[in-house]
């Protein structure tokens, strides 16, 4: 079996890098410097990197340094990104492989509502010399990553369809914070994984809305839309999104885990392949089986404490069978306006993109040493409660 090749390195070099690269010194608050200490030697001794993965590692901190250098920049010379109202009608949170990913991108696609765009999530704040409203060198760059993850993983629209300016999750966003489910899914880190789990997030959603405010600034066809946000990740840290974005409703999409969690390993497997030379699959599931299940904790806790004020159910069999019902309750939920525009924005946005347009996605409980009893056993509080045992 190969050995890990060379370390990421401290994030003194790092940030030495990222300051070079973008000219720039100020980060502002630098809370999450805390959070690159605590991922860097996960990353040296739980990822097993490749010598690509070591590369990959090291340019995701620094590429999130400079976003947030020229984001501060930003800000500085136009402090009126901060008068920016944001508002975010919903935030959707069902685990992976529950429909999630179709209703918000149908959902944010709609008139009158918005969603962070994939090329966004990569480089949220705008390149030097760009000009305000006009994003191309910054498509570009998002359009030659794209490419690289097709061609590294062939399957991947199966499993994750992506376009650059499709509204996409703005976990990436904040994996550019270091505060993300979004980094223990690109790489193997167990330990900084924990480590998120037990530090308080809240600053890190703070941070996240004065992004939306700069974005919405960037594209002023934004002024006035409603928000609509998107992660399984924010289950982690729900008291904080809550905090942050009272207004919103938090709509948790509902799948069987005996369907969801083989097909988020494969996804999971296939992932950690663009970084290590050392991935089984067995180990792919150690980690993500109790990682999931610890997300549905997090989820039942947190509801229960709010007694389920704001909180959308949204069963993936509803779903998939009555789409546009299922927007259509959604928002009228969130108080939006539902009018025929509206309908009919979502409806081409299911046309086009029908499931039947993509090759099937193939996976099993067996491919990662699963088996069903497994998985009804570890999520037997859940289904009992949302799916009726199941």
């Amino acid at each position: 079996m190969k050995e890990a090749i060379g370390q990421v390195p401290d994030r003194d070099v790092l940030v030495a890098r990222a300051c070079e690269q973008a000219g720039l010194s100020g980060f502002g608050n630098t809370w999450f410097f805390a959070n690159i200490d605590a991922l860097i030697p996960a990353l040296n001794t739980e990822a097993r990197l490749s010598e690509a993965g070591v590369a990959s590692a090291s340019a995701m901190i620094v590429n999130g340094l400079v976003n947030r250098l020229r984001h501060v920049d930003l800000v500085k010379r136009h402090p009126e990104i901060l008068d920016e109202q944001v508002e975010v009608a919903a935030v959707v949170v069902g685990l992976p492989r529950t429909g999630s990913t179709m209703l918000h991108r149908m959902l944010a696609s709609a008139p009158g509502m918005t969603g962070t765009r994939w090329f966004e999530t990569q480089n949220y704040a705008p390149f030097p010399g760009e000009v305000r409203g006009d994003p191309e060198p910054r498509r570009e760059a998002a359009r030659g990553f794209l490419d690289y993850m097709l061609a590294t993983i062939p399957d991947l629209m199966s499993i994750h369809p992506m376009s650059i300016d499709q509204p996409d999750e703005e976990l990436i966003i904040l994996g550019q914070l270091y505060s993300s489910t979004m980094i223990e899914g690109t790489y193997h880190v167990p330990g900084y994984a924990r480590w998120l789990t037990e530090n308080d997030r809240t600053q890190c959603y703070r941070d996240l809305k004065q992004i939306l405010q700069s974005l919405q600034w960037q594209d002023q066809s934004r002024k006035g839309a409603k928000w609509i946000l998107k992660t399984p990740g924010h289950l982690l840290a729900l008291d904080a999104v809550i905090e942050i974005f009272p207004e919103a409703k938090i709509v948790m999409t509902h799948r069987d885990p005996v369907a969801t969690v083989p097909s988020y390993c494969s996804m999971e497997h296939s992932l950690y392949q663009m970084v290590s030379d050392c991935v089984d699959p067995a180990s792919v599931a150690a980690f993500w089986v109790p990682r999931l299940a610890e997300l549905l904790d997090r989820f039942m806790a947190v509801r229960g404490q709010v007694a389920g004020q704001n909180f959308i159910d949204v069963r993936y069999a509803d779903l998939l069978g009555n789409p546009i019902d299922e927007g259509v309750r959604v928002l009228e939920a969130a108080g939006i306006d539902v009018t025929d525009a509206v309908r009919a924005g979502m409806a081409e946005w299911i046309e086009a993109n029908k499931r039947e347009d993509r090759a099937p996605h193939k996976y099993a409980l067996e491919d990662f040493g699963l088996d069903r009893s497994d998985v009804e056993r570890r999520f037997a509080a859940y289904r009992a409660a949302f799916l009726g045992g199941e």
